[in-house]
């Protein structure tokens, strides 16, 4: 008979050996999990804030998962070794000075009997250390199974309206109706997968629920991956201890999550996150503030608060909804396919269904592009309105964007106030609103 066979006497054997040497292997991984998580945690989180930043939704949704199985995992495994290091120390004390004598500690009856029955003896708190130990290691990979199968339904949401909704694959009619009664499908079933775990399979329980729930946890199970894991959760509901850590963590996160979400307001007025306007200058709107990993320009950036040249260097990065605003005032823009969001390099088909068919064409819509995006945003100083050229760049950490220089030279010394306006079409009208305000000082050398 293989070694392998589950059904071996010898597989039992060795499997019962493993357990009791597992709490070497869950140091020894949660170790280089635990270094491997915090040097990935900073990149994780500075690649969140720039797709935020960018307005890159499906990247921003990625990275923001990942952050949060980061942290998740970070959390437990660091909790994880500190309770294995004071079971291994409880272990070293148990052998210098054995079982807890409460006779020795001469206290009153009536502390002795209480003690006595609380901690009734040292061997059963180390067994409860080793119990908690063990079970805790488990459930920190589980809960990042659980992330991955709420990120799972999102996505099922996002593809039935790219695809089915506002996709091309049904007729028009029939896709929204279609379209629909799979979302409503989806969040009818992701409520009843929810309320089965955290009542811990009560659904399963009652007879004529069951037969009703059986074929939406059939494709939920298929949806939310959890066929991978399910042998993992089964073993947790059908054991006690088990059940008690996952109902014990639960609130532990929220807490933390209340926790991390508090902050100290230091004035009733004033806020450190506000705009840039005529009496705030936020670091995001000077490129020589944006110093650490994270700092990111905001809708307009300037070299610095003090200008000394006599011209004036405008950057104003590239983003989605930029875009959207550009289709907005110039309709002939918009293509036919919106190739924007997620997309593999490898290209089996170059025969586009489009217009966009050569790099001439594509140069040639490039600079309509760039024409509509300096006829909609314009620069002004003070009252002045200044004769801007953007042009498309690459900033600082490679950021896309548009850039253009002023000519400041007879502007007088001082403090000024830089306006981005932009038009937008309202209707049959054409108004203009300010983007962006930020205040700048200009003395010459």
């Amino acid at each position: 008979m293989a070694n392998n066979d589950y059904n071996s006497p010898t597989f039992k054997k060795l499997l019962d050996s493993l357990q009791q040497q597992s709490w070497e292997l869950e140091l020894i991984i949660s170790g280089f999990a635990i270094f491997g998580l915090f040097t990935a945690y900073e990149p994780l989180r500075v690649e969140m804030m720039n797709a935020e930043n960018e307005d890159q939704i499906y990247r921003f949704v990625v990275y923001f998962i990942l952050n949060i199985a980061c942290s998740i995992l970070l959390f437990n495994l660091l909790l994880h070794v500190i309770l294995r290091g004071l079971w291994i120390g409880s272990l070293g004390l148990r052998y210098v000075s054995g079982d807890i004598e409460f006779e020795k500690l001469g206290y009153s009856q009536r502390f002795t009997k209480y003690l006595q029955k609380r901690i009734i003896s040292f061997d059963r708190y180390i067994a409860n250390l080793e119990n908690y130990c063990s079970v805790l290691f488990a459930i920190s990979f589980l809960l990042i199974f659980y992330v991955l199968a709420m990120t799972m339904i999102i996505l099922s949401i996002i593809v039935v309206v790219n695809f089915i909704i506002e996709g091309d694959i049904l007729p028009k009619g029939a896709s929204g109706v279609v379209g629909a009664i799979l979302i409503v499908f989806i969040l009818i079933g992701m409520f009843l997968t929810f309320i089965d775990f955290i009542t811990q399979g009560w659904l399963k329980k009652k007879k004529w629920i069951s037969r009703l729930y059986f074929p939406i946890y059939w494709v939920f199970s298929f949806i939310t991956l959890s066929f991978l894991y399910r042998p993992l959760v089964y073993n947790f509901l059908d054991n006690r201890f088990g059940k008690r850590l996952i109902l014990l963590l639960a609130p532990i996160y929220i807490i933390i999550l209340m926790i991390t979400s508090l902050e100290y307001r230091q004035s009733n007025y004033i806020d450190k996150e506000q705009r840039s306007s005529s009496i705030f200058a936020n670091k995001e709107n000077y490129l020589d503030m944006l110093t650490e990993d994270g700092d990111f320009p905001g809708r307009m950036a300037i070299p610095s608060k003090i200008i000394s040249e006599p011209y004036l260097k405008v950057f104003v990065p590239f983003s989605e909804n930029l875009e959207d605003r550009i289709f907005a005032y110039n309709d002939s823009l918009r293509p036919k396919t919106d190739r924007r969001g997620l997309s593999s390099s490898i290209q089996v088909n170059t025969n586009w269904s489009d217009k966009i068919t050569s790099a001439h064409q594509k140069d040639s819509i490039r600079k309509v592009y760039l024409k509509t995006f300096n006829e909609i945003h314009t620069l002004k100083i003070d009252t002045l309105d200044m004769d801007e050229d953007f042009i498309l760049t690459t900033g600082m950490n490679n950021i896309l964007g548009f850039e253009t220089y002023l000519n400041i030279s007879e502007l007088k010394e001082g403090k000024h106030l830089l306006y981005l306006r932009r038009k937008r079409k309202e209707k049959d009208a054409v108004v203009t609103v300010s983007d962006a305000i930020l205040p700048f000082w200009h003395f010459k050398n």
